[in-house]
């Protein structure tokens, strides 16, 4: 058995594909373009290559967006009060922070201060406190495009044991909430889980993003599991891998993600259409001026 990769780069096409066609229909009927605002503190290298992905894949698909850079030595105070001057600025769809943020940053009173019907991470309590009962506004991207991904290589969900390994607040236990929405048994595993592969093994759907390299390998996999590996690490050499064995993995699962080219891509995709999500649904509500046919009704 050699499992089917998951061309995370394929679907994200087909979604951004989707995604330009959702924002020349706004530009058609209401005049505007969606708008994200991407805000970033010090001078972080891969933070740099994050922001200029997005920014690029904003313009791909037709969003404006607009990059607030600042300085590392920036006070927070300053940081806060643009994020809530834009937070009313009926020209902004989404607002992004991103991380990390300084050392000197309180990130908790930060992400809060994002307005919630503009948080398009999904990072905001509102949107983290929805995920529990099942009515988020906007749904983390990363495990998002996970769920992306399953449905649309028709994998069953509802009923399948499924184990994620890795309980961060950005993946881990976001991706547990939503396959638990989908009517999946979760279990979800970290770093002081005793005898991890004994939970493992019973799994359906194998979600991992604990950050270590070959943590999962073969003998850890159910025979035909589906295997979503989130992880992104890179070696010494310069290699970028996930935190499976790859080569061993694809002999055991029935399904398998790449590192890099699996939910990578499905990432950045989701908070574009969580803006435009935004840009809809506030242009929807908004009081729309009369046509001229109307006036002369």
């Amino acid at each position: 058995m050699s499992a089917k990769l998951i061309d995370g780069k394929a679907v994200a096409a087909a979604v951004r594909a989707d995604c330009k066609k959702r924002v020349q229909s706004l530009q058609d009927r209401y005049g505007r373009t969606p708008g994200l605002a991407v805000i970033m503190v010090g001078d972080n290298p891969a933070s740099e290559v994050y922001v200029r992905n997005k920014i690029g894949a904003c313009r791909d698909v037709g969003i404006r967006s607009e990059k607030l850079l600042y300085p590392a030595d920036v006070s927070q105070a300053e940081v806060i009060e643009r994020i809530e001057a834009l937070g009313s600025d009926p020209n902004t769809d989404g607002i992004l922070v991103q991380l990390p943020l300084p050392k000197s940053f309180d990130i908790k009173t930060v992400l809060g201060a994002i307005n919630a019907a503009k948080d398009v991470d999904g990072f905001h309590l509102y949107n983290v406190g929805g995920l529990v009962i099942g009515d988020t506004v906007f749904p983390p991207c990363t495990p998002y495009g996970v769920m992306c991904l399953l449905e649309n290589e028709n994998i069953e969900v509802a009923g399948a044991n499924a184990v994620v390994v890795g309980a961060s607040n950005i993946v881990g236990k976001p991706m547990a909430l939503m396959l638990m929405q989908r009517e999946a048994t979760v279990s979800v595993c970290h770093a002081r889980t005793r005898d991890l592969a004994e939970f493992t093994k019973l799994a359906d759907i194998l979600v991992v993003a604990a950050g270590q390299p070959n943590l999962i390998t073969a003998p850890m996999v159910k025979e035909g599991a589906t295997v979503i590996d989130v992880g992104i690490n890179r070696l010494p050499n310069g290699k970028l891998v996930g935190d499976c064995d790859f080569a061993g993995v694809r002999e055991k699962a029935s399904y398998l993600t790449p590192v890099p080219g699996g939910v990578g891509p499905m990432t950045v995709t989701m908070l574009l259409v969580n803006t435009i999500s935004s840009a809809e649904r506030t242009l929807s509500q908004a009081p729309q001026e009369p046509t001229a046919e109307a006036l002369r009704a």
